[in-house]
């Protein structure tokens, strides 16, 4: 009996381990990778959408594996978008794309490229490298071309001629452009005339702030033939009534968003002229739902010209210091302002100009005050006055001056009160 026990023991105790190694061995069988299915031969797909992710090195050193992956690496979708990064070592610590990779995309991917960018450093050699790169672009079908300088001056410093003969080339043979983004270029009017001649009927944005050599004719140029133009931007130099009126042809789709660049480096050296109120108006009419956005970097003397009628700006961003007469005619004059964002002010509180924003700009959400002083009763009155509507809330603390009504620990209460979740003061600049 006992060696009948101890064999029913022995053989119940093998049983697991019998069960263990097969279904250990199941488990390894099913994760095991059969001949058909090792990592070269993966599906084309998959490992397209695998390279998709990568970045350009990852993938060009993943193309050598082996030939399967290879022939991947070539498939036209990869090159649809591509960012050249052009930067001269001693000067740059970004990683810049090998000029042998570079000539590799020229011969047998140019004509797949649609979605271009440079992204260039301060150095004129990276910048004469992008308009070379360009000046090859024959073969192509660009749809979107952005100039990036990460540093200025860059592609000013480049001849006018060379910059111009390069970028004409892609003007005249992608037949499909939809987006430009030119700032800080040499970009001029005879060639802009050549970019509409060629793609009036497919751009839609346009972003050229900061290029002294067009002339409010060559903007208007643009405006005038090309009826799908959505977005601008542009310096405020080449504003006027004539372009306000053509945007708001009938021929013209609705705009979305006008971006304006008002700056000035010589105090008193820089004329600014108006704009009508009823150029303004026309454009409001023909695209109620426009984006005005205004950038400002000027002198407090400067800013004489400005909000003096009605203006339907809805963005308004003082980089420098703004006095509280320009902050009072923005409160009675831009009823359609939605985001104002102040860096500086004098040492006088803001608390009347704040509370005529608040009364006449409805549609306010948003607000951003730096270097300004605004007393804490001012501030509570402001913030009840535009309620839950206010969606972004940026004040310093030190902006905010104590009074016999309000101290530093009950302002955020009473302010979280009337929007209706907690807030408080930043410690720092958030825009």
């Amino acid at each position: 009996m006992k060696r009948g026990r101890t064999g029913l023991k022995s053989s119940c105790q093998a049983f697991p381990s019998q069960e263990r190694a097969k279904r250990q061995k199941r488990g390894a069988s099913s994760f095991a990778l059969s001949p058909a299915e090792d990592w070269g031969n993966l599906p084309h797909h998959v490992v397209l959408q695998i390279f998709q992710h990568l970045s350009l090195v990852d993938r060009a050193r993943a193309s050598s594996v082996c030939r399967r992956w290879n022939d991947v690496f070539h498939t036209p979708d990869l090159w649809r978008k591509f960012e050249f990064e052009l930067n001269q070592p001693a000067t740059s610590y970004l990683r810049s794309t090998h000029p042998d990779l570079i000539q590799q995309i020229i011969k047998k991917h140019a004509q797949h490229l649609q979605y271009v960018s440079f992204k260039v450093d301060s150095c004129i050699e990276s910048a004469e490298a992008a308009c070379d790169i360009l000046s090859q672009l024959v073969n192509c079908t660009i749809k979107t071309l952005g100039l990036i300088s990460t540093a200025r001056p860059s592609f000013m410093d480049v001849s006018q001629a060379h910059f111009v003969s390069a970028l004409t080339v892609v003007f005249v043979n992608s037949k499909s452009l939809s987006s430009i983004k030119i700032d800080d270029t040499p970009v001029d009017d005879p060639s802009l005339k050549v970019l509409v001649a060629n793609n009036s009927d497919t751009l839609k944005l346009l972003k050229m702030s900061s290029c002294p050599h067009v002339s409010p004719a060559g903007i208007l140029c643009v405006a005038d033939q090309c009826h799908g133009l959505r977005e601008l931007a542009l310096n405020y130099h080449l504003l006027s009534d004539e372009l306000l009126l053509a945007l708001s042809s009938e021929k013209h789709v609705h705009l979305e968003h006008l971006r304006i660049d008002v700056a000035s480096e010589n105090p008193g050296q820089t004329h600014f002229h108006t704009i009508k109120r009823s150029s303004w108006e026309a454009l409001v009419r023909h695209s109620p739902k426009v984006n005005i956005v205004m950038y400002f970097f000027l002198y407090e003397e400067e800013f004489e010209p400005f909000f003096r009628e009605e203006t339907p700006v809805t963005h308004l961003y003082f980089g420098r210091a703004v006095s509280k007469e320009m902050l009072g005619r923005i409160g009675l004059n831009c009823p359609r302002l939605v985001e104002l964002v102040v860096c500086a002010n004098g040492l006088e509180p803001l608390d009347e100009e704040l509370i005529r924003i608040a009364e006449r700009c409805k549609s306010l959400t948003a607000i951003g005050l730096g270097e300004c002083e605004v007393t804490c009763s001012g501030f509570v009155e402001f913030v009840k006055m535009c309620g839950g509507r206010l969606t972004q809330l940026s004040i310093m603390e030190e902006v905010l001056i104590p009074d016999s009504s309000y101290n530093m620990e009950q302002i955020h209460s009473e302010v979280s009160k009337h929007l209706g979740r907690m807030w408080f003061p930043d410690m720092m600049p958030t825009w």
